[in-house]
C-alpha cells in the first residue's frame, strides 16, 4: 500500500474517531443540561434532589458526567425541576414553523438505558406540544423500576419490538402498534430482543 495512501486513512479514522461522541461527552452533555436547568430555577443541589427522590451525591455526579441516568431518572430529574423531558431540548426563540432534519435533530444519550432521545420537533417556550423519538438498543429499558407519567402520553412504535410493562399486565406492541396512556399511568419500556426500538412519544404539556 502507498505511503500517502495509508496516511490519509489513518488520518480519515482519526477524524471519524475524534467527531464520535464517547461515553463521557454524552453523560457530559446530560449534566450540562441538567446544572443549566437547576441554576435557572434557583435550586440547589440538596433542594433539587431532595424533590426528585435522589441523593445530592448522585445530583451531583450526573451533572459531573459521572453518572448516566435512564430515562425515568431523567423523567423524575426533569419533574423535580418542573419541566417534562422533553424541556431539556426547549428554546427560548419565539414560536415559528421550524424544519428538523432527521440528522440535526437535538440528542441526549442514556447508557444506562442504552437509549438514544432525540428531539422531533423544535420547542419554545410556552409550547404545548413535546414529541420525543426514542431508539432503545437490545437489552435496554426505560428504567428498573414503573415510572408514572404525569400527562398523556401517546407512543407508536416505528421499528423493532418493544414490551410495555404496566401495573397490571404487560404488553408486547410492534412495528405500526400504538398506546394512549391517561396521566398518572405507571409503565416501563424494556427491549428484550436483538434489534433496536425506534419508538415515538408525544405528550401535551399541562397548561402553565
Amino acid at each position: 500500500m502507498p505511503k500517502n495512501l495509508k496516511g490519509r486513512d489513518v488520518a480519515r479514522r482519526a477524524m471519524a474517531s475524534n467527531n464520535e461522541p464517547t461515553r463521557r461527552d454524552t453523560e457530559q452533555q446530560i449534566g450540562e443540561a441538567v446544572r443549566r436547568l437547576r441554576t435557572a430555577h434557583r435550586l440547589s443541589v440538596r433542594t433539587l434532589a431532595s424533590k426528585c427522590g435522589f441523593s445530592p451525591s448522585f445530583i451531583s455526579q450526573v451533572e459531573l458526567g459521572q453518572a448516566s441516568p435512564s430515562i425515568s431518572s431523567l423523567e423524575k430529574i426533569a419533574s423535580g425541576l418542573g419541566i417534562t423531558l422533553g424541556q431539556f431540548f426547549v428554546s427560548a426563540r419565539p414560536a415559528r414553523p421550524v424544519i428538523v432534519k432527521a440528522e440535526e435533530r437535538p440528542t441526549l444519550k442514556s447508557q444506562w438505558s442504552h437509549a438514544q432521545i432525540e428531539s422531533v420537533g423544535s420547542s419554545w417556550v410556552g409550547s404545548r406540544m413535546e414529541a420525543l423519538f426514542i431508539i432503545l438498543r437490545p437489552k435496554g429499558s426505560s428504567g428498573s423500576k414503573l415510572h408514572v407519567n404525569e400527562t398523556e402520553l401517546l407512543a407508536v412504535v416505528f421499528a423493532g419490538q418493544v414490551q410495555l410493562e404496566l401495573e397490571d399486565s404487560t404488553q408486547v406492541l410492534k412495528r405500526g402498534d400504538a398506546i394512549t396512556l391517561p396521566p398518572g399511568t405507571a409503565h416501563r419500556w424494556e427491549n428484550t430482543n436483538q434489534r433496536p426500538v425506534h419508538l415515538l412519544k408525544v405528550v401535551a404539556r399541562a397548561s402553565p
